[in-house]
């Protein structure tokens, strides 16, 4: 249920994006949450449960990228799942691999109604990981009786033991050794305690360090674009774009329905609550929610123009609350909210009834960048986010035609059983603009921007006549020999998923692939 708390922690970076002053968040500054642990982000996302859409991989495939089409990365996802889902399509699903994927064993009424409603707007029940992803669904989540399943109680756990195994605990890799001469990697250069350790390569050096720290190691080894690693002082091994393409999945937490129902849920008192802790020791009851989220839908907007009737632009993410049930402590941090907007628009809904859906952008146009901040491999990079900046403004166009059919589901009969009403307090910098035109929800959309951290295509797989390509199809490193990245940096177009069921794709994948490479199995 808090694993928002998590991005606040220990097990975090603690990366922020360049500031922003028109972002209201605190100090206009967005946090980059990203696991600083075993299992890395698994251990600190929101556990939703998404593959993506075939087109997706297909267009992996189309981008030069063998191998990596819908028909040839399902095995993966099959290989990789343990399935406990009450309604699914078998044929899509598996039970035995290593990680569990489950129903949510918390739901709210409200995620009943909302789930109701949308079928009465027109969106089949759907099971989203399955034969079609068009529709609603209550959320599948990475999660086994009630409590997170993640990347290292489910893959690094149970062979931490093995001897061609070693994990080397609070150390920070700062450098890929690489031989200038023949433009070989042969060694990892890491500090552990202060010291700084070098250990060597027999056959390959693999980055596993995920889209946002792959591409800093990347270019503190020299491998990057050529003018940025020369201001930064960095000797050249490759000039490749590493961190010039950066997309993300944002989205508008600006949509809160207030209901007729007198029972407003107070996350404080919710969490704090002792029979909801015996509820979650018996994985049961409201804490094991994923952050409130408890259904999802894919849509396709009337402003798409992608001519695939099955490619949706938007996901609809319903929240059983709004962000106004814990008091301001953390959702809105989670959310990007700075205190004076909460105050504004949020904290008068405390005493209500009240829930939220939240368009999330699946398809950016717009572009963002990741650059070294120094030559020291402490210091963290610079992260450019620049959402809706595309000249075109389609960004935007989409986001806001995901609201309208929000609005769309909650007009349904269902919904206005329990008085479902759009709260209308002013955006903070919009107070001039008539309530729900387009002009005011671009102008809401511009200034309350949240991301679910989804970075992705820091470096790009593609041919090596593509120039914005950093790896190839078998995840090699352009122009330098036995180096590989294998995380979602490598994924060449944004998903209309959530990343955390591709990471683990991308890892099954690879291994296949590098065993295949050397043993020829």
């Amino acid at each position: 249920m808090a694993c928002g708390a998590l991005e606040y922690s220990d097990y975090n970076w603690g990366y922020t994006c360049e500031s922003q002053s028109e972002y209201y968040c605190e100090d206009g500054i967005m946090q980059y949450p990203h696991g600083k642990v075993l299992g890395g982000s698994s251990i600190i996302n929101y556990m939703i449960y998404t593959r993506g859409n075939k087109l997706d991989f297909d267009k992996w495939a189309a981008m030069g990228n063998p191998g990596w089409s819908y028909d040839d990365v399902l095995p993966y996802f099959l290989k990789l799942e343990d399935a406990h889902l009450a309604i699914k399509d078998d044929e899509y699903h598996n039970n035995g691999g290593p990680l569990s994927v489950s129903d949510v064993p918390y739901r709210s009424k409200m995620v009943d109604a909302y789930v109701k409603a949308s079928q009465e707007a027109g969106l089949p029940y759907v099971d989203y990981n399955g034969k079609s992803q068009m529709g609603v669904s209550y959320v599948q989540s990475t999660t086994r009786n009630g409590r997170r399943s993640d990347a290292e109680n489910s893959y690094l756990r149970p062979i931490r033991y093995r001897k061609n195994i070693k994990i080397q605990k609070a150390s920070r890799a700062t450098k890929i050794l690489i031989d200038p001469s023949t433009k070989t990697a042969y060694g990892v250069e890491y500090i552990n305690g202060g010291k700084t350790y070098r250990v060597l390569a027999a056959k390959e050096v693999i980055s596993s360090a995920g889209s946002l720290n792959s591409p800093q190691l990347l270019m503190l080894s020299g491998i990057g674009p050529k003018t940025h690693l020369e201001q930064i002082g960095i000797p050249i091994q490759s000039d490749l774009p590493v961190g010039k393409k950066m997309y993300d999945h944002v989205l508008f937490p600006g949509v809160v329905f207030q209901l007729n129902d007198s029972l407003p849920i107070n996350l404080v008192e919710e969490i704090i609550n002792p029979t909801n802790y015996l509820q979650y020791s018996n994985g049961k009851g409201f804490l094991t929610s994923t952050n409130t989220v408890e259904a999802i839908s894919y849509i396709k907007t009337n402003v798409s123009t992608d001519p695939d009737a099955s490619y949706p632009d938007i996901e609809l993410v319903m929240l059983g609350i709004s962000l106004a049930a814990d008091h301001g402590i953390l959702i809105r941090r989670t959310y990007n909210i700075d205190r004076n907007t909460f105050d504004k628009v949020f904290k008068p809904l405390e005493s209500k009834y009240t829930y939220q859906v939240t368009p999330l952008l699946l398809h950016p146009k717009s572009i963002g960048r990741i650059e070294l901040r120094s030559s020291n491999p402490l210091h963290s990079p610079r992260f450019y986010t620049n959402y809706y900046t595309d000249t075109e403004n389609e960004d935007i166009a989409t986001v806001i035609a995901g609201i309208r059919e929000i609005q769309r589901i909650n007009r349904t009969p269902t919904m206005q059983k329990y008085n479902a009403t759009i709260v209308r307090t002013p955006l903070p910098g919009c107070e001039d603009i008539k309530f729900d035109t387009d002009e005011y929800w671009e102008c809401g959309i511009r200034s309350i921007i949240s991301s679910l951290h989804h970075q992705t295509s820091t470096c790009k797989m593609g041919p090596k006549n593509d120039t914005e390509a950093v790896v190839d199809y078998k995840l090699k490193v352009h122009g330098i020999n036995r180096l590989r990245v294998v995380d979602i940096s490598v994924i060449p177009v944004p998903m209309s998923a959530h990343t955390v069921a591709v990471a683990y794709m991308v890892g099954e994948r690879a291994a296949d692939i590098i065993k295949n490479d050397w043993t020829g199995i």
